[in-house]
């Protein structure tokens, strides 16, 4: 069985870049959908990656941990080669991380700054990257509150026999957390949190994305813990896509407002 999800340009259209999609806790292949299907219909080649196994074994889990980032990367790079054309893999080359996904992205990134085989991404985007407390849920109904107010969304994820149920409830390994927060990213990096996100630690990445050389954070208003999905995901694929060509301008923004009434 595959473990990854491809998304292709339109046909006649030539591919702009490569995304990869690293999803978060309790998320599938199928919870991405929707935005790689956005990013490909503007010409970018997307794969969906299954979600990193990151969990504690215990206190003091650093070991296993360094383990799991092992192997991710080992995955990671997998993934990015087997999008290679005849040409390779177009580029630029970007890594989207969601929640664990983002997580593991900012550690591994941070630490070695290359993909295992030396393969150096352009860019990075941490979406949802959380704080160090996992709230306890009632139920299913309460940790989709937490997620996601988009009914759509909702719906694929209720409906996805798949989708791990309680997983955010259950904290990320503390040593996990710390490095991805003190992470040294050599790349651009667009972050992005809701301003509704309870598992989110705003301070922390305000610290965090001013650290770094080349970073931006950007608020989505009303947004839940699942930022790339919520009722906001069409402005959120927007911002995601304004940095994509952005980055092919040499960080340098397209479009300007001169002038504006709102």
């Amino acid at each position: 069985m595959s473990d990854h999800t491809d998304h292709h340009a339109p046909e006649g259209l030539r591919t702009r870049g490569t995304v990869v999609v690293v999803p978060g806790r309790g998320e599938t292949r199928t919870t991405y959908g929707r935005l790689a299907a956005r990013l490909a219909a503007d010409a970018y080649r997307v794969r969906v990656v299954d979600a990193p196994d990151l969990a504690a074994t215990g206190a003091g889990a650093s070991d296993g941990t360094d383990a799991a980032l092992t192997r991710f990367g080992a995955l990671l790079a997998e993934a990015v080669d087997g999008t290679a054309g005849s040409e390779g893999v177009t580029e630029p080359l970007v890594l989207l991380g969601a929640d664990a996904g983002a997580a593991a992205l900012a550690v591994h990134l941070g630490r070695t700054g290359t993909l295992p085989g030396g393969r150096r991404p352009d860019a990075v985007v941490l979406a949802g990257l959380p704080g160090r407390t996992a709230p306890g849920f009632g139920g299913w109904d309460e940790e989709l509150d937490v997620r996601t107010s988009c009914p759509v969304h909702r719906g694929t994820l209720s409906d996805d026999t798949e989708v791990g149920r309680g997983s955010l409830g259950r904290a990320l390994p503390d040593a996990l957390l710390a490095a991805a927060y003190d992470t040294q990213l050599g790349m651009p990096a667009l972050f992005l949190v809701g301003d509704a996100d309870p598992l989110a630690d705003r301070d922390a990445l305000v610290r965090t994305a001013e650290s770094l050389h080349r970073a931006r954070l950007s608020v989505v208003r009303g947004a839940r813990h699942d930022v790339l999905n919520d009722v906001q995901h069409r402005s959120v694929a927007a911002e995601i896509v304004s940095f994509l060509e952005t980055l092919r301008n040499e960080l340098v923004p397209p479009v300007a407002v001169a002038t504006s009434a709102w």
